[in-house]
């Protein structure tokens, strides 16, 4: 099923004569019943106009976005500068055209997406590489100062990391390794200091996500 949300009835008519041929086709005239209709429906596709009454860009996509990723969305509208159309992509549509465009790109921008593709001016196609580029170095960084950081604890720290990653109390933790719990708060200390993180919560999900990595 396709989703159609436009304000203006010309659109709407304009989408329902190219999207003839499809099975099911519904349509909404405002921001806040799309968001209904895309919870009760679950189309295969969203086509949004961009001047669709209430919808006010990234944010709302992000909105529509945030109980499934998955939508596929794609917006229609004027020509828009390459920061607001960037924005948009990075907020989670799967494609943008103008709305000038002839029925027969219409249906190759909606064919393109429903088959997995991104439909994206090639000027932009270079900031989704440096945008990847950006995302793969800064998670590396990541990834090697946590390492670093792990590595830097000694063998007592070690043990008690992996005992708060398993959930176990500060009690429990001086019970198993002999300790005093003032002990083992003071190396806790020592443990949030070295992974740069301010509560026991973190320091686990660090240390589990480290441990699932290896």
């Amino acid at each position: 099923m396709i989703l159609l949300a436009s304000t203006n009835k010309q659109t709407l008519l304009c989408w329902k004569s190219v999207l003839s041929g499809q099975d099911f086709l519904y349509s909404c005239s405002t921001f806040s019943a799309l968001k209904k209709n895309l919870l009760l429906q679950n189309p295969n596709l969203v086509l949004l106009d961009y001047d669709l009454s209430g919808f006010t860009g990234p944010r709302s996509i992000q909105e529509l976005l945030s109980n499934d990723k998955k939508n596929k969305i794609i917006v229609s509208g004027p020509h828009l500068s390459d920061e607001t159309e960037w924005n948009l992509f990075k907020a989670g549509i799967k494609g943008y055209y103008q709305d000038t465009n002839s029925p027969e790109q219409i249906n190759k921008v909606i064919n393109a997406v429903l088959q997995g593709e991104l439909w994206i001016r090639r000027t932009l196609t270079h900031r989704i590489l440096r945008e990847l580029i950006k995302t793969t170095h800064e998670k590396k960084h990541s990834e090697q100062s946590i390492q670093t950081a792990i590595a830097g604890l000694t063998h007592r720290e070690h043990e008690i990391a992996l005992l708060v990653a398993q959930g176990e109390s500060n009690k429990s933790i001086a019970h198993q390794l002999t300790i005093t719990e003032r002990t083992v708060k003071a190396h806790l200390t020592e443990i949030f200091k070295k992974l740069r993180v301010t509560d026991r919560v973190k320091a686990a999900l660090i240390i589990k996500d480290f441990m699932q990595s290896r």
